[in-house]
């Protein structure tokens, strides 16, 4: 598996109105898309606790053959085209958890933070997917997934949540517009 995200910021003074319809507009239109485990819309608000307005979708991939369709598709021209042609961040996948019910998450956490030099990398994943194993199965998140980034060595957790959770440094919050799922 695979991960990614891109993030719009945008101006302070921009209508997320915008925003919100779009996701409403467009939002099916990656259900059952091919090699998707699942597409989080999300978008953050300036009043909100990321304190800046941005677009930032996230996608789980259970093929890079599914991520390359979308990339080389209509559907990220069409948001290229709309907002400019993102830097897209991509981590491997440790780990993916989904509750039933994840098509009633609200809010993503994407939290992400430096690996140390000599980090015993099979015991952080054992770390990191029982963690996720905990957050679904414990009923606290609708979405766990750990993984990496090797290029600078990151780790990332991505976290959807039914209701609000509590802002943390170093943790992005967003609202979720729509969740595609396979």
């Amino acid at each position: 598996m695979i991960a990614m995200q891109y993030r719009f910021p945008l101006p302070a003074d921009y209508d997320m109105a915008l925003i919100d319809r779009r996701i409403a507009d467009r939002g099916h239109l990656t259900d059952g898309f091919p090699g998707l485990l699942f597409k989080a819309y999300l978008a953050a608000r300036k009043a909100g606790p990321g304190r800046d307005n941005a677009y930032a979708p996230s996608y789980v991939w259970n093929t890079v053959e599914g991520m390359h369709a979308f990339l080389n598709g209509a559907g990220f021209a069409g948001v290229s085209d709309a907002f400019g042609r993102p830097s897209v961040a991509t981590w491997l996948v440790w780990d993916a958890r989904l509750a039933d019910s994840i098509a009633q998450a609200r809010f993503a956490t994407v939290e992400r933070r430096p690996i140390p030099p000599g980090t015993d990398l099979a015991a952080l994943r054992r770390h990191e997917t029982a963690l996720a194993a905990e957050a679904v199965e414990g009923g606290r998140a609708l979405a766990a997934v750990a993984g990496y980034e090797p290029g600078d060595w990151t780790l990332v957790r991505f976290r959807l949540w039914e209701r609000e959770p509590a802002a943390d440094t170093g943790v992005a919050v967003y609202g979720v517009g729509h969740v595609s799922l396979a």
